[in-house]
């Protein structure tokens, strides 16, 4: 049975949104009323999606403030305040907490591959630096170079209780299992590969936190409420329907694509920070048919 009184279901990675080098606050009120009005069970800000390697920590800082105040209490707001630093990492945690975020997603330090027992220590400060916030481990090996074990995360959870969550982005579905296993099938597993949503809460994960659902919210909801209901059969068709836009997400690098098509939209500016740069006029056609077959263009004809 999946606790509803923390963050489950499909929260979405909200891209940010900039206008002339700066947050566009507007438009971050725009996406997240989206996502409210679509039924999403939660939004999150400041992981991969939404760039937070390009930008500084105030802007970061910013970011999670406008993001809960937007949001209203109406869904709730899982911060990203993971830094390759520990100082850093703790100011945004503890940062995020004073403002009202309900959980803090903190991912493993990338490019500078530490090994497990750094994992441990680096993790257990943020976890102790916030004792009464929900900290969901960010597991992302193919961006930050290294793998949480099992083993780290297990330590983890018998000597902070508040690290309950994890988000798996991995195409290693058995890790899931084997985690699930191994610490207690109450510890949150969420999606972090959009693809592998239904698999992953078959084996007992308890949402996503899918880039697709910038897109197709509504349908993502729907999906993870079906699957914590145990309705798979109905699951599944909508699995199968957003096969092609969560493969969309990465005809290009995440955001590129995603902020392309939300710019057909008229929800944001088709702007990010460099190094990313404009996707090739091939990959923009591929995005224009498919935005066209999902009606994601709809309000924007004529």
């Amino acid at each position: 049975m999946v606790d509803r009184s923390l963050m489950h279901g499909s929260v979405t990675p909200l891209v940010t949104p900039f206008k002339n080098g700066h947050i566009d606050e507007a438009a971050l009120e725009r996406l997240v009323e989206r996502q409210v009005e679509a039924g999403s069970h939660g939004i999150s800000v400041g992981g991969t999606t939404g760039e937070p390697g390009t930008m500084s920590l105030e802007e970061r800082k910013h970011l999670i403030e406008l993001a809960v105040r937007f949001a209203r209490g109406r869904v709730k707001v899982m911060a990203g305040t993971g830094t390759l630093r520990l100082d850093e990492t703790l100011e945004l945690t503890q940062f995020a907490r004073r403002v009202g975020a309900a959980e803090a997603l903190v991912i493993t330090p990338y490019y500078i591959k530490p090994n497990q027992e750094g994992l441990y220590r680096f993790f257990g400060q943020v976890a102790a630096s916030v004792p009464d916030m929900p900290v969901v481990l960010y597991n992302i090996p193919g961006r930050s170079g290294i793998e949480i074990k099992i083993p780290t995360v297990a330590r983890l959870r018998r000597e902070f209780k508040n690290i309950n969550g994890l988000k798996h982005s991995s195409k290693d579905v058995e890790y899931v299992s084997e985690l699930l296993r191994t610490v207690g099938r109450d510890f949150r597993v969420f999606c972090g590969l959009e693809a592998l949503t239904f698999p992953m809460m078959a084996v007992g994960a308890v949402g996503t936190i899918a880039a697709t659902a910038n897109w197709l919210p509504k349908e993502t909801a729907e999906m993870c409420e079906l699957l914590l209901q145990g309705r798979y059969a109905e699951a599944l068709e909508l699995h199968y329907y957003g096969l092609e836009a969560n493969d969309a997400v990465f005809w290009d690098t995440n955001p590129i694509p995603l902020k392309t098509v939300l710019s057909w939209m008229g929800l944001v500016e088709k702007e990010w920070r460099e190094p990313l740069g404009p996707t090739t006029p091939e990959v923009e056609a591929r995005l224009r048919k498919m935005a066209e077959g999902y009606g994601l263009l709809v309000a924007q004809a004529g």
